[in-house]
């Protein structure tokens, strides 16, 4: 599938700053490509997207964004092959939640074609910045936010739709401890949990850095009535094997329909590998540990692609996981990355190449 550069503005860089990349020594999202693209919602359209150098952006302080939140983003990466031919990863998964997101927090849909046209222009104008070192990639942030002005408790009359691009190396390494929280909630019932809204990731950093605080790395999840079941961990999708099942939770109002969640679902089908999608409570998780056939548990985004977790706590006790040899998250993340780096056949069309 190809899509020609029909109805973009395009403003190119004086000077590159690429040489003044270390792509050896890349952490996440903290180093910007030359550009980023921009379109602006007003009177009711989206007007023409426009490439433009990568810059601050001005606001007025009664910026809407600044005081209903009315902000939303995905989170996609670019990869490159051996060849130098470039791929994104079901990206259209990430558009169609995105407009998801955008209907929930009332802000306009942005037009398919705005989308993935501006996108492959984007990439193709940067694609020197696409890292080759293993485990690296293009981080793609692309973010919608009401920038009309106002103080009235309304949505905005404006709105701009961004994606800035980032070469990021590996979001996490090794396996992180997790805290089963029992206090905060991530979201509720009827809520924009299901939703990539900037509040919900704002109001999940205070519970976690209690969990640091504690000596964890990031918190679990649970449902908001009664904390009985296991719902998300972090920023992430949630796994658990017990025994040879890996299950996870059904997605819903509170839990975030993960393009990596969905992924290892079908991937795991494939393989042969039990999976069940339903309700996994608490007490059932620390039976397991306690009995031994609590075998593994992960985390599965974006960013991270699959993060182990080597043990958790819960009220006052912690469990260890046992080390395995094999385990399904390892299997698992190798099968994805070999297809999004088109290492691999890719049987489920997953893999979108990007042409010039």
């Amino acid at each position: 599938m190809s899509i020609e550069t029909k109805n973009i503005i395009v403003e190119k860089v004086k000077n590159s700053k690429i040489d003044q990349v270390d792509f050896d020594n890349l952490a996440f999202g903290s180093v910007f490509t030359d550009h980023m693209l921009v379109c602006t919602y007003k009177n009711g359209v989206w007007e023409t997207p426009t490439i433009v150098p990568y810059q601050p952006i001005t606001l007025d302080p009664s910026s809407k964004i600044f005081h209903y939140g009315q902000s939303i983003f995905e989170g996609m990466k670019a990869y490159k092959d051996d060849n130098g031919d470039v791929f994104l990863f079901r990206p259209l998964d990430n558009f169609k939640r995105l407009n998801i997101s955008a209907e929930r927090m009332c802000i306009p849909a942005i037009p398919q074609e705005y989308f993935m046209e501006g996108l492959i222009t984007l990439l193709n104008l940067d694609k020197a910045f696409i890292p080759t070192q293993e485990g690296s990639s293009l981080y793609i942030r692309p973010f919608m936010f009401a920038s009309g002005n106002g103080f009235h408790a309304s949505p905005a009359n404006e709105y701009k739709f961004i994606i800035a691009c980032a070469p990021s190396g590996s979001y996490f390494s090794g396996k992180v401890k997790v805290l089963i929280e029992e206090k905060y909630s991530r979201s509720a019932n009827g809520g924009v949990g299901y939703a990539k809204a900037g509040g919900n990731y704002a109001g999940q950093f205070y519970p976690t850095q209690l969990a640091i605080d504690k000596g964890y790395n990031q918190v679990i999840w649970t449902d908001d009535t009664n904390h009985e079941f296991i719902e998300e961990a972090g920023a992430m999708n949630i796994f658990i094997r017990i025994n040879d099942t890996l299950m996870t939770a059904p997605t819903s109002d509170r839990i975030l329909d993960g393009i990596t969640r969905k992924s290892i679902l079908e991937i795991a089908k494939d393989q042969g590998i039990k999976t069940e999608v339903r309700k996994i409570s608490v007490k059932e998780v620390v039976e397991a540990a306690k009995d031994g056939s609590l075998k593994e548990m992960f985390g599965a985004g974006t960013a991270a692609v699959i993060s182990p977790i080597s043990g958790f706590g819960y009220r006052d006790t912690d469990y260890e996981l046992p080390e395995l040899q094999q385990s399904y998250g390892a299997r698992l993340k190798k099968i994805i990355t070999d297809i999004q780096y088109n290492k691999s056949e890719d049987k489920f069309g997953w893999r979108y190449k990007v042409g010039n």
